[in-house]
C-alpha cells in the first residue's frame, strides 16, 4: 500500500490520541501549502489517509499536529505558552510507490515521530 497515513499516540494516558487536530501541507514553489485538515478518531488515526497512493508524488511534506489545543480539550491545565504547541513534521516522500506511515506520540512535555509501516 502507496500514500501517506498517521497516528496520533498519547503517551500521557497510553492511548490513541483521538480528536487530535493535523494540518497537512505540501512544498509549491517555495513554500507550504495547506492541502487539508482532518481530525484523529477514537483510534488515533484518520478516517481517511492522508493522502492516496494516487495522489502521491516526490515531494516534502508537513503533518503540524496541535499537541497543546489536543490536550487543552481534555481539561489539562497548561502553562501561558504552553511547553510544546503545534509540532510541524516536515518529511520528503522519495518513492511515490512506498507507504509513508508518519505517527505521533505525544504528551504536554515531548513529542516523538518515526517512520512507521
Amino acid at each position: 500500500m502507496a500514500g501517506i497515513t498517521t497516528h496520533v499516540l498519547d503517551t500521557t494516558s497510553g492511548r490513541p490520541g483521538a480528536g487530535m487536530r493535523i494540518d497537512f501541507s505540501m512544498m509549491v514553489d517555495g513554500s507550504y501549502k495547506l492541502i487539508k485538515t482532518v481530525v484523529t478518531n477514537v483510534d488515533g488515526r484518520t478516517d481517511q489517509m492522508i493522502l492516496k497512493p494516487e495522489d502521491t508524488v516526490v515531494g516534502e511534506y508537513e503533518l503540524l499536529f496541535h499537541v497543546d489545543d489536543y490536550f487543552r480539550k481534555l481539561g489539562m491545565n497548561l502553562p501561558e505558552p504552553s511547553f510544546i504547541g503545534q509540532v510541524p513534521v516536515r518529511f520528503a516522500v522519495f518513492d511515490p510507490k512506498q507507504h509513508y506511515h508518519v505517527p505521533m506520540l505525544a504528551t504536554p512535555w515531548s513529542c516523538a515521530t518515526y517512520r512507521g509501516s
